[in-house]
C-alpha cells in the first residue's frame, strides 16, 4: 500500500479535514453519514415524516388485544355496522340524566324511618302521621314494604273545612281520622314513629296535641317535626299578608292541593319554643334542617324572598330570612335519665 493512500485513510500521521468531518457528524448524529434517517425512524430537521412508536406499553386495556395502535376491526365488527359505514370503536356513554330532587321532608325523614325499621327488623313497625294531609311524601313505606318490612300506618288530622276539602281530593287519604287532636283516641306507647308535618303553625293548643302525640311514641321512637317557624320573616309574612297573597304562594307551593291552611303560629311554633320543649319533655334532638328563605329547598313566587328580606332588615335581628320551615328529628329515650348521660 502506498503513502499516500496510508495519508488518505487518516490511518498514519494526522487525520485529515474530511475524515475529521465525518468523524465530528457521527459524534452529533449518532450514525454514520448518509444513513437513510427513515431507517432509523428518525425524522430530518426540518422535514415532515412520521416518528416510529416507540416501545410497546405493557399495559393492556380490558377488552384489548396487546399492540400498538387501535384494535382491528373483525368481521364481525364489521357484519355489525350498517352500510356505508364504518364500525364504530366504542360506543360513547349516554349522558348521566340529573334525577328529580326529592322533597326535603322525604329525604331527611325517610333515611331516619329507614334506620328505624332497619333496626327492629322482625317487628311489626307502626306509624302516626298527624296532619296528613299537608304531609309529602310517605317516608319511604313504600319501598320497605317491597322489601319485605311489615308496616302498619295510621293518619289523623283536624277537622277543619279546608282539611275536609283536602280529604274529599285525595283518595290515598280515604282512612284519616278527623277531630279535635286534643281529644281523638291516641292509646299511649302505641307507635313507633310520629310524623307530624306542617301542623303545629295552623292548629290551636299545639303544646296539647303535641303532648298526647309523643305520649304515643314507644321508648326509643321518633318524633319526626315539620313546621313554619314563627320567629321567620316568611312566618312573620304568612300570618299578615292577604288572602289573595296566601293563595298565591300556597298554589305555587302546592298547586293544585286546598289550601292555605289558617296561619295561627302559636309560641311552640319556633326555634326556641321547639328547644324548650324538648328540654322539659326529655327528648333527644338527633337532626335539623332549614328550607325556604336563603336556605332554598322551597319554591318561592317572585319577589317573595325579597320580600323576607325586606321583613328581617326592617325588623332588626328579631326575624330571620335565613329559613322559612323547620324540620326536627327528635328521639324519645329508652331511659328517662337518658339525656343525662
Amino acid at each position: 500500500m502506498s503513502a499516500d493512500r496510508l495519508a488518505g485513510s487518516g490511518t498514519a500521521g494526522g487525520d485529515t479535514e474530511p475524515a475529521r468531518r465525518r468523524r465530528a457528524q457521527r459524534g452529533r448524529t449518532g450514525r454514520r453519514p448518509g444513513t437513510d434517517a427513515g431507517a432509523l425512524g428518525v425524522a430530518e430537521p426540518g422535514q415532515a415524516g412520521e416518528a416510529t412508536a416507540g416501545p410497546e406499553s405493557n399495559v393492556i386495556l380490558l377488552g384489548q388485544e396487546p399492540g400498538p395502535g387501535p384494535p382491528a376491526a373483525t368481521p364481525e365488527r364489521a357484519a355489525a355496522a350498517p352500510q356505508g359505514q364504518e364500525p364504530a370503536e366504542a360506543a360513547a356513554p349516554a349522558p348521566d340524566r340529573v334525577p328529580r330532587s326529592a322533597p326535603a321532608e322525604a329525604c331527611l325523614f325517610a333515611r331516619y324511618t329507614r334506620d328505624y325499621v332497619t333496626g327492629h327488623d322482625g317487628h311489626q313497625i307502626t306509624i302516626l302521621q298527624a296532619g296528613c294531609t299537608t304531609a309529602d311524601g310517605d317516608l319511604g313505606v313504600g319501598v320497605l314494604r317491597e322489601a319485605g318490612a311489615d308496616i302498619a300506618v295510621s293518619l289523623i288530622d283536624d277537622d277543619q273545612p279546608v282539611t275536609r276539602a283536602a280529604l274529599g281530593a285525595d283518595e290515598s287519604l280515604a282512612g284519616c281520622v278527623r277531630g279535635d287532636l286534643r281529644t281523638v283516641p291516641l292509646p299511649p306507647r302505641s307507635h313507633d314513629i310520629v310524623l307530624c308535618a306542617l301542623l303545629l303553625q295552623r292548629i290551636n293548643h299545639a303544646e296539647l296535641v303535641l303532648d298526647r302525640l309523643v305520649a304515643t311514641i314507644r321508648p326509643g321512637g321518633l318524633l319526626l317535626l315539620r313546621f313554619s317557624d314563627r320567629d321567620s320573616s316568611g312566618g312573620f309574612l304568612d300570618r299578615v299578608m292577604p288572602s289573595a297573597a296566601r293563595s298565591a304562594v300556597w298554589r305555587k307551593r302546592r298547586p293544585g292541593r286546598p289550601g292555605p291552611y289558617p296561619a295561627v303560629y302559636e309560641r311552640l311554633s319556633s326555634v326556641r319554643g321547639v328547644q324548650a320543649y324538648a328540654l322539659m319533655r326529655e327528648l333527644v334532638i338527633a337532626e335539623r334542617q332549614a328550607l325556604g328563605g336563603l336556605a332554598g329547598a322551597l319554591a318561592e313566587p317572585r319577589g317573595f324572598l325579597g320580600a323576607q328580606k325586606l321583613v328581617a332588615r326592617l325588623s332588626r335581628g328579631r326575624l330571620t330570612a335565613a329559613h322559612e320551615e323547620l324540620l326536627y328529628v327528635l328521639r324519645k329515650p329508652e331511659d328517662r335519665f337518658a339525656r343525662i348521660l
